[in-house]
């Protein structure tokens, strides 16, 4: 039997790389996936790219008007959620202490953590209990990357809501866990050097990038029964870079 047979899955911010990967791997397994993107074309073109059982919702997560648009389409069609993946996030490099504009910081914690705050918020009414809810949180919640504190920070903010949520919710059976990836190779490389991406290899102690779909398979993880006693925890899947 598929791990997600039957189950309803809203993933936000799921039109490529990481998010993508997942929604083809729960449909795979059964589910019924809900993504949700800014741009149309890029969001036609990630329904294509899953090809059944998926509806795509235009989205941007840090507007609450648009959470609410995604989760009346939910409501219409399905009715309930099984699973959300709040993984709709943004970050900007080189952006040293001395250099952040408000502008800067209201753009990444208005999607980071406040998107993420409402997304989570604005379900709860749809989800079943026993649920799951996963959280998109970065190795930058505990590495001090230079250039990046904002982005540091909001993911830091991740990991705090889970272990709240974990505690709010506990009634409900709802299990609420951070999934932290590390250097993923992605559309982010596109147009990077190769000198740079190969030190950002080198700090990886498996020696390796990591792939989309090694992510997909840790949320498969945290969605299915699978981890039916795991909750509130941070799982990094970084090929070690955050834990030596």
């Amino acid at each position: 039997m598929k791990k997600l047979e039957g189950k309803v899955a809203v993933i936000t911010g799921s039109t490529s790389g990481l998010a993508l990967a997942t929604a083809k791997l729960f449909v795979a397994e059964g589910s019924y996936v809900f993504i949700s993107g800014r741009r149309q074309k890029e969001l036609d073109e990630a329904v294509k790219a899953i090809g059944s059982n998926v509806t795509g919702v235009q989205s941007d997560s840090s507007k609450l008007s648009d959470l609410d648009r995604l989760f009346e389409t939910v409501m219409k069609q399905k009715a309930q959620i099984d699973i959300l993946y709040a993984s709709a996030g943004r970050g900007d490099f080189n952006v040293p202490l001395g250099s952040i504009t408000e502008e800067h910081f209201d753009q990444t914690f208005d999607l980071n953590v406040k998107g993420t705050l409402f997304t989570v918020q604005k379900a709860l009414p749809l989800m079943r209990d026993g649920g799951s809810v996963i959280l998109t949180g970065s190795i930058a919640s505990v590495k001090g990357f230079p250039g990046l504190s904002v982005y540091n920070a909001s993911k830091a903010a991740i990991r705090s809501f889970a272990r709240t949520w974990t505690n709010d919710l506990k009634a409900r059976k709802i299990r609420v866990n951070v999934l932290s990836p590390g250097t993923i190779d992605t559309a982010i490389f596109d147009g990077v050097p190769v000198e740079v991406k190969d030190q950002l290899v080198s700090l990886i102690p498996m020696g390796r990038i990591g792939q989309p779909e090694e992510i997909a398979t840790a949320a498969l993880f945290l969605a299915s029964s699978d981890s039916s006693f795991v909750t509130g925890i941070e799982l990094f899947v970084d090929g070690g870079t955050a834990q030596i």
